[in-house]
């Protein structure tokens, strides 16, 4: 990827190719303006930290990956899979209709289902690790103070949140509500814990003690 094919958005040099343009506006039409926000910021957020960090990755799998991971997240969620599983299928298929390969197709579905599993995605590839780093910088604030406060700040003036503690809290307890069996072993679960009335979580332990075998 030469420079022509490289642009600087909100002081970060980002991919500016037609697929990672595409994906822009495929996220702009799908997205709430907040999550929208959230997804690029999640965007600079990662390739910052790639630039910090010095790591060799693929730029369009990243933008993709950071872009799409959110796809599924919204009021009208019913599963019947975890959203990120759900939201992997879309973003594999978009980046194999754009003309990827199966390899760069796959990271980016890995990069949307592991998003929200930092103890997973961090140690996988690079463009997931990436992924996944600059999700959780933007969700909960996850080395942070590995990007310049200036820089941090030059995104989110570009991208603010607009709310977006309160407003994905509230999205997060209506997927409880509406699909609580998509919830039982992700993050999910911990919202439907502490908001969602008559939320039960089943035991792993009754899992493994109700399996059907003699021992």
């Amino acid at each position: 990827m030469d420079d022509d094919d490289r642009r600087i958005l909100a002081g970060v040099v980002v991919p500016d190719t037609e697929i990672v343009r595409n994906a822009l506006l495929y996220a702009k039409q799908v997205y709430e303006p907040y999550l929208y926000n959230h997804v690029v910021r999640s965007w600079l957020f990662a390739a910052s930290l790639a630039r910090i960090r010095n790591v060799e990755h693929d730029g369009e799998v990243v933008a993709l990956g950071t872009l799409l991971h959110d796809v599924t997240l919204s009021t009208s969620f019913r599963g019947p899979r975890r959203f990120e599983v759900e939201g992997a299928d879309i973003a594999r298929t978009f980046a194999l209709n754009s003309g990827l390969d199966g390899r760069r197709a796959q990271l980016i579905w890995d990069s949307v289902a592991l998003n929200s599993t930092p103890s997973i995605g961090l140690y996988k590839e690079a463009e997931v690790a990436l992924c996944t780093a600059g999700v959780c910088l933007d969700v909960v604030g996850l080395g942070h103070t590995q990007i310049a406060a200036v820089e941090r700040k030059a995104i989110t003036d570009a991208f603010p949140r607009l709310g977006l503690k309160a407003k994905m809290t509230r999205c997060f307890c209506h997927m409880v509500e509406a699909a609580p069996e998509t919830t039982y072993d992700n993050f999910l679960r911990d919202f439907g814990m502490r908001y969602v009335e008559g939320y039960v979580v089943p035991s792993s332990v009754d899992f493994v003690m109700d399996a059907p075998f003699e021992s």
